[in-house]
């Protein structure tokens, strides 16, 4: 019950009561509790406390602030930390003075020495507070991975607590839908691979999910990593788990492993990459289509600058129960390309390339073409992808590395075309062996639908199986419905290649 008395009369009334308080007995003791929390409203316990002890509190000690952040180093502050796409002060702060003098070396920040000593010396706990107004947080998504059960029992389980590895090239791998609220139907993916040691990252985006998607990402991320891959932790999805990703890790010699059902934490590592890279900036949007997924390509190839050069992590280094709680010790936070030099495993012609090619980049100017991408990547968000679609596409925005750079560094070659190779992987997934080896032996249900199927194809050439399933079954009559067939649930469920089988064979005769 909250009492009607000013603080300066309890304060009163506390001194009053006092001394009779504690010369009463303890029965008179409880009469006059019972009317001083009565009166005051104050919880019995903190009732006894003031009568036992009336002093007055000792006020705060009004300290002047060692340092007083004016206008100019806050938005110094505030500049930085957009630049370094708000991550927390934590991470920030060890990473400033080599942030601030890239913004000073490219002219877009002029500090005076005393503004610069106070900003450089400012702490985590006061650059939060400065920058709390302005945090925001975002939506979350959702999973559809679905589990490879043949060849999962060949693959030995790595957990989390077996990561302890300091050399990089030990990845783990993921894939993140871009499918919005709705998981059926055609839409892209990302493939993450983060190091483990040095938290460099590389995010390549996929047409559609399969087997050979997949081994293709896995094969453009070895060119992209500047260093060997020795080995990848996958989760159980059906594109990791299988015959062609163990074959080819196998010739590699690339170590593969996987982790457990239903526990993310054995793969935090790309778990974290995929909330703070992947859905911070793609978003949980739906994408689809061939223009979305060139746009989706170039906007990677300005972010793993962006995210290898200029965002600082921190790794954790111990933990310590302390009773109820649990003490997590972490190091310095450093970037990863700081991590990867720190590691000596480069010889010293490639150390020199990336510190080169780093300390030309413009970090200004690096984000804002981050920013530019993403809203042309957030202009190709549809809602549901159509089997179909007929509207002009517009021209694709490209990601320039020249207008990052000083020009002291030669500007890398563009990407090759996203859309070069999409007839060869078709062509693999035609030849894909079947692991149960099944033969069709029944009448071709979709007899006289060849014709549509590839028109179908190609307008849209990102368009699976699945969806030409469903599409069929939508527009098919009841008594002839195809995808009642048993080829429709063998292809669906097995033997894919089925349907591509008669889609070539379709295509020869024409």
């Amino acid at each position: 019950m909250r009492s009607a008395l000013s603080y300066q009369a309890r304060r009163e009334l506390v001194q009053q009561m006092a001394p009779r308080y504690q010369e009463a007995s303890r029965a008179h003791k409880i009469l006059m509790l019972d009317a001083f929390v009565s009166i005051t409203g104050y919880v019995r316990k903190y009732a006894i406390q003031l009568l036992n002890h009336p002093e007055e509190p000792k006020p705060r000690s009004q300290q002047a602030r060692l340092f007083h952040y004016g206008p100019e180093v806050q938005q110094a502050l505030l500049m930085a930390w957009k630049v370094a796409n708000q991550i927390c002060a934590k991470r920030l702060i060890p990473f400033l003075p080599t942030l601030v003098e890239a913004l000073e070396r490219h002219g877009h920040l002029h500090l005076t020495e005393a503004c610069r000593n106070q900003l450089l010396s400012m702490s985590a706990t006061t650059a939060d507070r400065l920058l709390r107004s302005q945090r925001k947080h975002g939506p979350r998504g959702i999973s559809t991975t679905r589990a490879g059960t043949l060849l999962k029992h060949q693959i030995p389980i790595r957990t989390f607590q077996n990561w302890n590895e300091t050399q990089p090239g030990f990845l783990e791998a993921d894939l993140v839908a871009h499918c919005g609220i709705q998981a059926e139907g055609g839409y892209l993916y990302t493939l993450t691979l983060t190091d483990i040691a040095t938290g460099w990252t590389e995010c390549i985006p996929l047409l559609y999910r399969s087997r050979e998607t997949v081994l293709a990402a896995i094969q453009r991320a070895r060119t992209l990593f500047p260093f060997p891959i020795l080995g990848i932790d996958t989760d159980n999805g059906g594109e990791f788990i299988n015959e062609v990703i163990i074959a080819y890790c196998e010739q590699e010699h690339i170590t593969f492993t996987r982790g457990r059902p239903y526990q993310k934490r054995d793969q935090c590592f790309v778990e974290q990459k995929n909330n703070a890279i992947v859905r911070q900036v793609v978003g949980y949007d739906r994408f689809a289509g061939e223009r979305a997924y060139r746009q989706l390509t170039e906007l990677y190839r300005a972010l793993r600058l962006y995210v290898n050069c200029f965002q600082p992590s921190m790794k954790l280094q111990s933990k310590q129960r302390e009773g109820k709680k649990v003490r997590c010790v972490y190091d310095s936070a450093k970037t990863p390309l700081q991590r990867l030099l720190l590691s000596g495993v480069l010889p010293a012609q490639k150390q020199q390339e990336l510190t080169e090619a780093a300390q030309s980049l413009d970090p200004m100017r690096l984000f804002q073409q981050v920013e530019q991408l993403q809203q042309a990547v957030f202009r190709c968000a549809v809602s549901v992808a159509p089997l179909i679609s007929n509207t002009p596409s517009a021209p694709v925005r490209v990601f320039s590395v020249e207008y990052c750079t000083m020009g002291s560094v030669q500007a890398s070659r563009s990407a090759p075309d996203p859309a070069a190779g999409l007839h060869t992987l078709y062509r693999e997934q035609e030849r894909r062996k079947r692991v149960l080896g099944w033969r069709c032996t029944h009448k071709d249900p979709f007899e006289g639908e060849w014709e549509l199927i590839l028109s179908w194809l190609v307008a849209n050439p990102e368009r699976s199986s699945g969806d030409i399933f469903r599409e069929l079954q939508r527009r098919s009559p009841d008594g002839i419905n195809p995808c009642k067939s048993a080829l429709f649930s063998e292809a669906c469920a097995r033997s894919e290649p089925t349907f591509w089988k008669h889609l070539r064979s379709s295509g020869k005769k024409k």
